[in-house]
């Protein structure tokens, strides 16, 4: 499965105009970007908006399935999906990044960095909360997970590979 691709090339986000430097305005994200270095790796870079979400599905989706790990694609979309709404509802960023990568040979990482240096925290949600389960989904199904505090904002992080039971996959 293709990597999902941007509608249109990305509007430059600075640069010297009349009235001063160009501020990127509309919500269509940057394209997808590989990896140039060290483990095979995808970004991208989108509006801290709900509707992100579905991209960043869409993105861990088809890293997972083009390097053979299909059995993770499902648990690493609902993984950025808690992620990136974690980001929406806590950060107050303008812009999310979004990379999935391959750390080692079946293990599938997928991050979300924003701009808030404040780490996210595993509650216990009431049975009468209607949220606050995101997190413990996340640790439900992540082999490992943390946070990095950044100098400028914060990287979350989870790590999945396959159960025994699905042969690898």
């Amino acid at each position: 499965m293709p990597l999902p691709q941007p509608n249109r090339a990305p509007t430059p986000t600075t640069g010297p105009t009349a009235q001063g430097p160009r501020i990127k305005t509309d919500m269509e994200p940057c394209p997808v970007v590989p990896s140039s270095l060290g483990h095979p790796a995808y970004s991208q870079t989108m509006p801290c908006a709900p509707e992100s979400a579905r991209r960043a599905r869409l993105l861990v989706s088809a890293a997972c399935n083009a390097w053979g790990l299909p059995g993770l694609a499902d648990s690493a979309a609902l993984v950025v999906s808690e992620l990136v709404g974690n980001s929406v509802r806590h950060s107050g960023s303008y812009q999310v990044r979004v990379v999935v990568s391959l750390p080692a040979r079946g293990r599938v990482r997928v991050a979300v960095v924003d701009k808030s240096r404040t780490p996210p925290t595993l509650r216990v949600a009431d049975d009468s909360e209607e949220d606050g389960r995101g997190l413990a989904v996340v640790e439900a199904l992540a082999d490992r997970w943390g946070t990095e505090i950044l100098r400028w904002g914060k990287r979350v992080w989870v790590e999945l590979r396959p159960d025994e039971t699905d042969g690898g996959q």
